[in-house]
């Protein structure tokens, strides 16, 4: 049985491993990395947890992968004069549900689960029944001064609105359709009637976890953010003569990069058992 100490030590071994293996460079108690903005290298910088979560996630995909393969089309199946979208919303426990979780399993950026209110959607060419793209919506960052400054909220009508809002943080067109900028048909659809009508069926009677209020279940602004810059894909985006996206700024703050092999797991038992706790809302 390890000791305190050499339990102290694994696991400072364990996180120094993660770091070098995600591209930190470590010299004494410093980590650094070269602070390259393009995309490739912030693309690089997250291959590590990308492959990771590919290896969590084989043990629930690898029985059902030839029938999701049998939605991704091959070049010459895509007519793009016939293509015909249809947008479906994805239920737990369902055959979407597994293929719209492989998808973001490609992305070159890892994709997050959400939090708080979700709505799950996918976009397929009914000429061929494959799969165009998908997007997802979420509770939106409380604090996003580049948002709120675009609104021009104060705080108290943000504390009373910030509920109309939902943030896609999934977004994007598979390949081949990604080579027809069918992206932008993917941004488009996140403001369609069926999106309002899903959002305001999933939440029209429920209360808020941690104020316990019902409120009037109106979608009204959809948000998003890019991880890799100002994205080309939200361009021109029109409805009619109308622009649906506007670019409102540039995110400040801090990022994180997340421990995998079971790092996190351990720092996290680590802390239950060393560290006060400082959660000022367990909810």
């Amino acid at each position: 049985m390890l000791t305190p100490a050499l339990k102290v030590k694994k696991l400072r071994s364990a996180i120094r491993r993660s770091l070098r293996a995600q591209g930190f460079r470590i010299a004494g108690n410093r980590v650094s990395f070269r602070q390259r903005r393009d995309k490739r290298s912030i693309r690089k910088r997250h291959e590590h947890a990308v492959e990771k979560r590919i290896v969590r996630a084989e043990a629930a995909l690898a029985g059902d992968e030839a029938e999701l393969l049998g939605y991704i089309a091959s070049g010459n199946e895509v007519e793009p004069n016939q293509i015909k979208p249809r947008l479906v919303q994805v239920e737990p426990d369902t055959i979407e549900s597994k293929l719209f979780r492989y998808a973001c399993l490609h992305w070159s950026i890892p994709i997050s689960d959400g939090y708080g209110r979700r709505l799950r959607f996918l976009i397929f060419d009914d000429y061929n029944n494959k799969l165009i793209g998908l997007f997802a919506l979420g509770d939106p960052v409380y604090a996003i001064k580049a948002r709120d400054e675009w609104i021009g909220w104060d705080s108290k009508a943000k504390a009373a609105r910030l509920y109309h809002v939902m943030d896609a943080y999934v977004l994007g067109a598979v390949p081949p359709y990604s080579r027809f900028l069918a992206g932008k048909l993917v941004a488009l659809a996140t403001v369609c009637d069926e999106v309002r009508k899903a959002f305001a069926k999933r939440y029209g009677n429920r209360a808020s976890l941690i104020s316990g209020k019902k409120r009037k279940p109106h979608l009204v602004l959809v948000t998003t953010t890019s991880a890799l810059g100002r994205s080309s894909l939200y361009n021109r985006v029109k409805f009619k003569s109308r622009l649906v996206f506007r670019a409102a700024g540039f995110t400040g703050g801090w990022g994180e990069f997340h421990f995998s092999d079971g790092v996190y797991e351990d720092l996290s038992t680590f802390a239950r058992k060393q560290c006060l706790p400082t959660a000022k809302q367990e909810k």
